[in-house]
């Protein structure tokens, strides 16, 4: 399941109010702050956005989430 563009267009961190990518994948789908090494999952199609239930991303896992991003050349939710 994907997200509404329109949707993904306003999403920000609910921490530090930046942007965000999406990464929607059989992984787990999720909206990830690179700034902060935080995913905010996805669940039944609604973003929970919520900095108690967001998950930490160690370093490993991040170089491999920053390499998806840029080999995909995904976007962030706004600029």
């Amino acid at each position: 399941m994907s997200l509404d563009t329109r949707l993904l267009a306003v999403l920000a961190c609910p921490e530090d109010k930046g942007p965000l990518y999406y990464l929607g994948d059989a992984e787990g789908e999720g909206l990830y702050n690179a700034r902060l090494h935080r995913r905010y999952l996805v669940r039944d199609g609604i973003p929970v956005m919520l900095v108690d239930e967001a998950v930490a991303v160690g370093d490993a896992e991040h170089d491999e989430i920053m390499a998806r991003i840029a080999r995909d050349q995904l976007a962030p939710t706004f600029e």
